[in-house]
C-alpha cells in the first residue's frame, strides 16, 4: 500500500517523511511532493492508496487537490493535515468523504493511529470486494455447470442469467442465428501442471478480451459459449482469428473442438457433450480445429489384434526385444488412425486388444514354467491418455509386461529351464529341438538338458512330447480342423506315429477324444443342475 504525503512547506514534508517508520507499517512511502499541481501530475503513475495533504497550500489548496483526486483515483483515501484548528475547514472536509483531518500539532502517534486506522478501511474494503468477487465467480461457475454442462436447467435460478452470464441470456430476444458450445486445450508452456495451468488461464483471459461469450475452466480445457445473430459469421469462423492471435501472442499452440450448433439456450448442454467428444480426436485427427460434424458419421474401424499380429508380439515379448516391440506398435496402430472411418471407441479397443494379447502371452508362459496365477496381482492395468500418446502408452504397457516377466518371474536359480519352458509353449508348431531351445536360453544344449531334468523333473523330450499334447488336446476340443492339421500344428509330421503318441498319453486317439469331447459338451443338464439353475 502507497502513500503520498503533500505539503508546499519543505520542512513539513520532509519531517513527516523522516519522523515516522513507514515502512514499518506495512506502507511505501513514495517521493513527497512540494505542491499540489505536481500530486496531480504524478498520481496516473504512482497510484497512491493514502493522500495526505497540507489544507493551505500556494494555488491549488488541499481540498480542491483531494477533490481532483478523487476524481482521477474514485478508491483514493485522503487525509487533511493543517496548522488551523478552523471548524469551516473541517465541516468542508467531512462534506468531501476526506477520510479524516490532523492537525499539524499533533504528535507522531496521533498521525500513525489515524494513518493506520485510514489502512485498515481500505484492507476491508480490499477483502469485502475480494469475498463478494468470490461469491460472484462461484455463482456464475455453478450456473455454467448447471446449465452448459450438467444440463440440469431446472435447478439454475432463471433470475441470476441474465445477470450472471449475460452473453448467453442477456437482454433482448435469444440469438436466432443459434448457439454453440467449444472445448479448448493449449500447450506450449511446458508438461509441468503449474506451467500448464498458467497457459490456460492466459488463453482464457485473453478469449474474454476478444469475444462475447461465456467462458469456464475445468479439469484443464475452457469450456466456450457463443451465441450469434442470424447475420453473424458462424461461431467457428469468427473464432479462428481470435485462436490464431492467442496463438500468435502467447507463443502456444490451441486446439479446439467444436460441438453441435443448437437454436435453444437449452440445446447448449448436447453443444457441450458433442464438443467433449469431439476434442477426443484430437490424437486422431492430428488437427487445431475439430468440428463434431465432421466425426459424426464415423462407423469405427478394426477392434482386435489378429492372430498372426499376437504371434509376432508374443515371440518379440519371449525374446525380451524392446527394439523390436516399438517397431510392432509403429506398424500396429499408425494404419488404423489413419482409417477416415476409426473412431476413439474402435482405436481404443483395438489398444487394449494388444494388451490383452500380451497378458494371455504371459499367461501362457508362466503356465507353462508352473506359475500359474502368480502375476495376475502384479500387472499395471493399462491407461489411456485422454489427450495423446496412444502409442506410447500401449508400447509402454506392453513394455512393462514384458519386464515383468524377465527381469521377476523369469529369475532365480530355474530362469534358464523357465525360459526354456515358454519358449517352447509358444513355438510348438516350429523348432522346439534341444539345440533350438538352447540357443535361445543361451546354454549347450548338454548344460540344458541336465538343468532341466533337475528343474522339471522330466526331460527336455518327455517335456516337449507332454505340451504337444496338451496343445493337441486344446485344438481338437474347440477347433474343427482335422486331425492330420491338429498333428501339423504340434508339430508331428506323421499322422500315425502322432496318434500313437497321442494315445500312449490321453488313452485314446485323437478321434475318440475329440467325440468324447462333443459328447460332453452336447450333453444335456442333469435334473439337480436344472433345478440349481
Amino acid at each position: 500500500m502507497k502513500i503520498l504525503i503533500v505539503d508546499d512547506e519543505v520542512i513539513i514534508r520532509t519531517g513527516l517523511a523522516k519522523v515516522i517508520k513507514w515502512k514499518e507499517l506495512g506502507l511505501e512511502l513514495l517521493k513527497p511532493a512540494a505542491s499540489a499541481e505536481e500530486a496531480l501530475q504524478r498520481l496516473p503513475e504512482e497510484r497512491p492508496h493514502i493522500l495526505m495533504t497540507d489544507i493551505r497550500m500556494k494555488k491549488m489548496n488541499g481540498l480542491q487537490l483531494a477533490e481532483k483526486a478523487k476524481e482521477m483515483l474514485p478508491e483514493l483515501e485522503t487525509v487533511i493535515l493543517s496548522g488551523y484548528d478552523d471548524f469551516a475547514y473541517m465541516r468542508q472536509a467531512i462534506r468531501q468523504d476526506v477520510s479524516d483531518y490532523l492537525l499539524k500539532t499533533s504528535g507522531p502517534e496521533e498521525i500513525i493511529k489515524t494513518v493506520l486506522q485510514v489502512k485498515q478501511r481500505i484492507e476491508d474494503k480490499w477483502k469485502s470486494r475480494n469475498e463478494d468477487d468470490y461469491k460472484n465467480r462461484e455463482i456464475r461457475g455453478r450456473l455454467f455447470e448447471q446449465w452448459i454442462m450438467e444440463g440440469e436447467a431446472a435447478a439454475a435460478d432463471p433470475r441470476l442469467l441474465p445477470y450472471y452470464l449475460p452473453h448467453l441470456f442477456g437482454a433482448g430476444e435469444a440469438a436466432k442465428g443459434g448457439m454453440q458450445v467449444f472445448v479448448l486445450t493449449a500447450e506450449g508452456w511446458g508438461t509441468s501442471p503449474s506451467a500448464s495451468s498458467l497457459l490456460l488461464f492466459a488463453v482464457h483471459n485473453m478469449l474474454n478480451e476478444l469475444l462475447q461469450g461465456e467462458t469456464l475452466i475445468f479439469k484443464q480445457r475452457i469450456i466456450l459459449a457463443l451465441r450469434r445473430e442470424r447475420r453473424d459469421p458462424s461461431p467457428m469462423d469468427s473464432l479462428l482469428p481470435v485462436v490464431q492471435k492467442i496463438e500468435r501472442l502467447l507463443k502456444c499452440s490451441v486446439c479446439v473442438a467444436a460441438g453441435r450448433s443448437g437454436r435453444r439456450p437449452e440445446d447448449l448442454h448436447a453443444s457441450y457433450l458433442t464438443a467433449q467428444y469431439a476434442m477426443g480426436y484430437k490424437t486422431l485427427l492430428d488437427q487445431p480445429l475439430i468440428d463434431y460434424a465432421q466425426i459424426s458419421g464415423r462407423r469405427g474401424g478394426r477392434t482386435v489384434c489378429t492372430l498372426e499380429e499376437e504371434k509376432e508380439l508374443s515371440a518379440i515379448l519371449l525374446e525380451e526385444d524392446s527394439v523390436g516391440l516399438n517397431g510392432w506398435v509403429q506398424r500396429y496402430l499408425p494404419p488404423e488412425l489413419e482409417d477416415p472411418q476409426a473412431t476413439v471407441e474402435s482405436i481404443e479397443a483395438l489398444v487394449r486388444s494388444a494388451a490383452l494379447s500380451a497378458h494371455r502371452w504371459l499367461e501362457r508362459v508362466l503356465a507353462a514354467t508352473g506359475q500359474n496365477g502368480t502375476a495376475a496381482d502384479q500387472v499395471q492395468p493399462l491407461v489411456l491418455p485422454a489427450g495423446h500418446g496412444l502409442k506410447d502408452a500401449l508400447f509402454q504397457h506392453l513394455l512393462s509386461v514384458m519386464e515383468l516377466y524377465h527381469h521377476h518371474l523369469a529369475g532365480g536359480r530355474a530362469a534358464h529351464t523357465r525360459r526354456a519352458m515358454a519358449y517352447i509353449r509358444e513355438h510348438l508348431g516350429g523348432d522346439v529341438s534341444l539345440q533350438q531351445v538352447a540357443r535361445h536360453v543361451h546354454l549347450h544344449p548338454s548344460h540344458l538338458s541336465e538343468v532341466f531334468k533337475k528343474e522339471a523333473g522330466m526331460t527336455f523330450g518327455d517335456y516337449v512330447t507332454r505340451q504337444k499334447i496338451e496343445r493337441a488336446k486344446e485344438l481338437l476340443t474347440v477347433s474343427p480342423a482335422k486331425v492330420a492339421e491338429v498333428a501339423g500344428a504340434v508339430g508331428f509330421e506323421d499322422i500315425k506315429y502322432f496318434s500313437q503318441v497321442f494315445k500312449k498319453f490321453t488313452g485314446r486317439t485323437p478321434s475318440e477324444f475329440r467325440e468324447d469331447a462333443a459328447a460332453r459338451h452336447a450333453a444335456p443338464s442333469s435334473p439337480i443342475d436344472m433345478h440349481i439353475s
